[in-house]
């Protein structure tokens, strides 16, 4: 999995606002979509609330609840936000900033698509930095309850949704839909949410649909639908896709797979990012020295690390620099009996630590990395040409703009070198 991509973020030009009553809670609430800078991520911000708390659209945050996508707790818990998200991460928006007056987004139709076409007519705005893709390296299954979920490598989000339900009007319906922007504004933005007439008393005993209506669900009695009709005969299949573009989004990132959804459910969408999420955290990231040479400053003579072989962000990272003899430090260094520098050990040591620091950053290219103190340095052996030396950086704290990290540097996993060494971002 790579939690790095090459292409540009966007956010959106202008603002757009809807308004109406929630689903479930049934209280009203302005929406308010705003640009957010880069690397800020897809937020919420509750403006009604002291301090206007925001929360961070990740899965680290979502609870599993009855019926729709919570994200936090207590009373600045955001409530139903998946058809937000979908038209969001359909748009591929980045960075945007959702203000909220309640804890609830108005259902408006019961689709994305009142949220989509405000997006669209705001307009979308490419920014600076790197968007972040979650990717899989091989399948992955994840089961809940009735559902499952299986999950490909692909170069590119599309669904394949199947679901059963015991009504004439639903049944078995499947559904195979590429997510692109295009794709999501004909086929599922304007899916409705729906639900069973013989389930309204139940779920309103449990403080749910408060704000349901005819008009802005599909409600399904036992001779059909209810006051409405539908728009696709298989809009109920369409709908579930729909939602599991809004629970996708919750992994952060822009996700890249080919994921296979039986009988999908909000609680069983956000434990497959959970487990992409985890698998991606142990994934080796292998970082060649092109990309390298994208983060770091340095330049021959003086760029000494050839790659990065490991990294977990903003933990743990592990690079390669491979002696030869053709560096040019050797000509000047103990002639006729080479031994690399000491102090480039450690120089090369501290340049893997800043490609570390550098991924915690979304606009790597405008940072540079000043190490400001090395302590507890230490050389054991020497380094000769012919040897490969591996440097293994792990963290130790990160406050503000400030970073320590221990690390060492090994030879044939004998240690050769080792520090303490902290690094501060700065703009170039």
């Amino acid at each position: 999995m790579s939690s790095v991509g090459v292409l540009g973020r966007q956010t959106i030009l202008g603002e757009a606002s809807l308004a109406g009553i929630g689903l479930h809670l049934g209280l009203p609430c302005t929406l308010t979509f705003r640009p957010a800078p880069s690397g800020s991520g897809i937020r919420f911000a509750r403006v009604d609330l002291a301090g206007t708390p925001t929360i961070r659209a990740d899965v680290s945050v979502a609870v599993e609840t009855e019926r729709r996508t919570q994200l936090g707790e207590g009373p600045e818990a955001l409530h139903t936000v998946e058809h937000v998200l979908a038209a969001v991460a359909a748009l591929q928006i980045d960075d945007i900033l959702i203000e909220m007056d309640g804890p609830e987004p108005p259902i408006l139709d019961g689709s994305a698509g009142p949220f989509f076409r405000a997006l669209e007519a705001a307009g979308i705005a490419p920014q600076g930095g790197r968007v972040e893709v979650l990717s899989l390296s091989a399948p992955i299954r994840v089961e809940h309850g009735e559902s499952w979920y299986e999950a490909y490598p692909a170069d590119a989000l599309s669904l394949e949704v199947a679901i059963d339900f015991p009504h004439p009007l639903i049944g078995q319906q499947r559904g195979r839909y590429a997510i692109t922007p295009a794709a999501f504004a004909t086929e599922l933005a304007d899916a409705r949410t729906f639900g069973f007439a013989h389930e309204v008393a139940y779920l309103r005993e449990r403080g749910l649909i408060k704000g349901g209506t005819t008009e802005n669900a599909l409600v399904l009695g036992p001779d059909g639908v209810m006051a409405n009709a539908l728009r696709w005969t298989d809009e109920f299949v369409r709908h579930k896709a729909m939602d599991c573009v809004g629970d996708l989004a919750l992994a952060g990132k822009r996700v890249c797979a080919r994921v296979v959804a039986h009988r999908p459910s909000h609680a069983g969408t956000v434990r497959l990012v959970r487990e992409m999420t985890r698998m991606a955290r142990k994934e080796k990231l292998v970082i060649e020295i092109e990309e390298i040479m994208r983060v770091l400053p340095h330049r021959y003579p003086f760029l000494l690390v050839d790659r990065v072989i490991e990294m977990e962000e903003g933990k743990r990272v592990v690079g390669i620099k491979n002696v030869t003899i053709n560096e040019p430090f050797f000509q000047g260094h103990f002639p006729g009996h080479p031994i690399m520098p000491g102090v480039l050990i450690i120089e090369a040591m501290a340049q893997v630590g800043g490609i570390l620091l550098m991924g915690t950053v979304p606009d790597p290219e405008s940072k540079v990395a000043y190490f400001v103190s090395l302590d507890n340095v230490k050389w054991r052996k020497p380094v000769r040409p012919g040897d490969q030396l591996r440097f293994e950086l792990d963290v130790v704290q990160i406050r503000g703009p400030l970073c320590k990290m221990k690390g060492v540097a090994k030879v044939d996993g004998t240690v050769v070198a080792e520090a303490d060494m902290a690094a501060m971002l700065r703009d170039r």
